[in-house]
């Protein structure tokens, strides 16, 4: 059982996502607007949270930049709306979201999202920081990366001068990525190089890239367009 705050100012779906998850066997925090999401947040950090985009005091959008600015974002945090562009949902992902739903939501979208959020925190918590970094970096196995990245992960589990990320082949590519850069920029270069390895390994399919990082395809076409990575060249090198 997990412990979800949905953020809603529409009773009707807040009540509806309750019901829904309830079944489930979740435990489940309303809040109708932004200042009772803080308040919810202030008592402790849920599992996950449902957070509406469009709210009359505060929209979601800000309230993630709040979270994420004052270190509060230590939760996977889900957006939902049923007006906001393809913009919007880019940077809710930019800022920090885990996952868009567009409403009205279907039920088996909203659980396997959730699904995907729950895991996600969990193995964050698992992950076992790294024992002091030896004279020589490991390589990573094909598939695998060298550590784990996830919310609630100090930066010390890497090591300091970079990344190990396989290619293709199974040979160890050295990516550098400095600790000194913002959390955004190191967040964005490391998510680059993540969808980079999975499009060459699959050949730039679309369909097994969504399947293996566990994404819709529409996340993943806003997430790769927002980071710059373009399918098809990769595909190419992937072959060659």
């Amino acid at each position: 059982m997990a412990n979800i705050l949905v953020v809603d100012d529409e009773m009707g779906i807040r009540e509806l996502l309750s019901e829904i998850l309830g079944d489930e066997g979740h435990a489940v925090q309303l809040a109708e607007n932004a200042q009772q999401a803080r308040a919810a947040r202030a008592a402790g950090a849920p599992d996950l949270v449902l957070l509406d985009i469009w709210m009359p005091d505060t929209d979601g959008v800000t309230l993630l930049k709040e979270w994420q600015r004052d270190g509060l974002l230590t939760m996977p945090v889900i957006m939902m709306s049923g007006h906001a562009t393809i913009d919007t949902a880019v940077e809710a992902t930019r800022i920090g979201a885990l996952n868009f739903l567009e409403k009205p939501i279907a039920m088996q979208k909203l659980l396997k999202a959730v699904q995907a959020g729950l895991s996600r925190a969990q193995e964050a918590v698992r992950a076992p920081l790294v024992a002091p970094r030896p004279a020589a970096p490991p390589v990573a196995e094909e598939g695998s990366l060298a550590a784990p990245v996830g919310f609630g992960v100090q930066s010390a589990a890497l090591p300091p001068q970079g990344i190990m990320a396989p290619r293709p082949n199974g040979e160890g590519l050295m990516f550098n990525l400095s600790f000194d850069l913002p959390l955004r920029e190191a967040r964005d270069a490391f998510e680059r190089m993540y969808f980079e390895h999975h499009l060459g390994r699959e050949g730039g399919s679309m369909t097994r890239v969504a399947e293996k990082t566990g994404l819709e395809r529409t996340h993943l076409y806003r997430k790769l367009k927002q980071l710059g990575v373009e399918p098809g060249k990769l595909a190419k090198k992937s072959q060659a």
